[in-house]
C-alpha cells in the first residue's frame, strides 16, 4: 500500500477546531480529535495547525511519549513537489455579501 500524499494547499484547508491537520517532519497528521487532550491546550494547536509546525514542535522539546502518540494521527506525507502556502484562518476569510439589484 502506498503512502497518501497531500499538498501544502490541501493541508492548509484543514485549519479550524472542527477539522485540523498539521505537518511535522514532512508527515501529515489529523489532530482534530487530539485537541482536547493536548497538555498545552488546543490554542497552540490551532495557531500552529494547517502548516508545517516542525520547528515549533521541536522548540518545545516533546517527549518520546508525545512522539509515539502522534502515530495514531498519521494520515500521510507532504507531496515533495508542493510548496508551502499562507494559511487563512476562518476568522481571516472575508465572505462577500450578496449584491442587490
Amino acid at each position: 500500500m502506498s503512502t497518501q500524499l497531500y499538498t501544502y494547499e490541501e493541508v492548509a484547508q484543514h485549519n479550524n477546531r472542527r477539522d485540523l491537520w498539521i505537518i511535522l517532519e514532512g508527515r501529515v497528521f489529523d489532530i482534530t480529535k487530539f485537541q482536547d487532550e493536548h497538555p498545552g491546550g488546543e490554542e497552540v494547536l490551532l495557531d500552529e495547525g494547517a502548516k508545517d509546525a516542525t520547528d515549533a514542535f521541536e522548540d518545545v522539546g516533546h517527549s518520546d511519549d508525545a512522539r509515539d502518540l502522534l502515530k495514531k494521527y498519521y494520515i500521510g506525507d507532504v507531496d515533495p513537489n508542493s510548496k508551502p502556502v499562507k494559511v487563512l484562518r476562518e476568522e481571516e476569510v472575508v465572505h462577500s455579501a450578496p449584491t442587490g439589484k
